[in-house]
């Protein structure tokens, strides 16, 4: 099993990291060979939109660690996405890579509608905010995060195994109870 993390929070140790940790350790401890991309590492240049890409199925850009991260994804069984909420959206640096990767998460059929090619793979979306419980749901902090995430994997063929959200973190830090359901979801995607 070839589990691909990829954390979009520039906090080695914040909340986020603590809990992609968390899924790190339980599935290196169930025999899966991990990497991990802290994206705020990467040096990836902005899409200029010149799609050119869609129809040679390579990006025109100079080489970089975009195209390192596609050919990790295009390789691993699992793909795990952790990004704290930046106004209810994922970080621009993990918006950046994506918006660089498209023509290899998904293709087009000859009318133009999607074809996703990660069909069969698995996905855990993990999302952390400062605001609090229950609004960062109902004002689509956290959740919007995670909305645009799935938004992402799901055209791709991605299949979501579980959505984890923590909001309050300035008052209420990750808890065991995090951390459990963490390495509960990377479990389900393993058996």
């Amino acid at each position: 099993m070839n589990v691909l993390i990829i954390n979009g929070s520039p906090r080695r140790q914040g909340n986020l990291s603590q809990m992609l940790a968390a899924i790190r350790q339980e599935a290196e401890e169930k025999g899966a060979r991990v990497t991990l991309i802290p994206v705020s590492e990467l040096q990836v240049t902005a899409c200029t939109a010149c799609m050119v890409c869609r129809t040679k199925q390579a990006c025109v850009l100079p080489q970089d660690d975009a195209q390192r991260v596609l050919q990790l994804i295009r390789e691993c069984d699992v793909l795990v996405i952790g990004s704290p909420c930046y106004w209810g959206n994922m970080t621009g640096q993990l918006k950046l890579l994506f918006d660089r990767m498209v023509y290899g998460l998904m293709g087009e059929n000859v009318h133009g509608l999607p074809l996703p090619l990660h069909k069969g793979k698995k996905a855990i979306l993990v999302s952390t905010c400062t605001t609090i419980y229950p609004f960062n749901i109902l004002f689509r902090q956290s959740r919007g995060t995670v909305k645009a995430l799935k938004e992402i994997v799901k055209w791709s063929g991605f299949k979501v195994v579980a959505t984890i959200e923590h909001g309050g973190t300035r008052k209420s830090p990750v808890s065991e109870k995090d951390l459990r359901r963490c390495r509960k979801a990377i479990r389900r995607c393993m058996d």
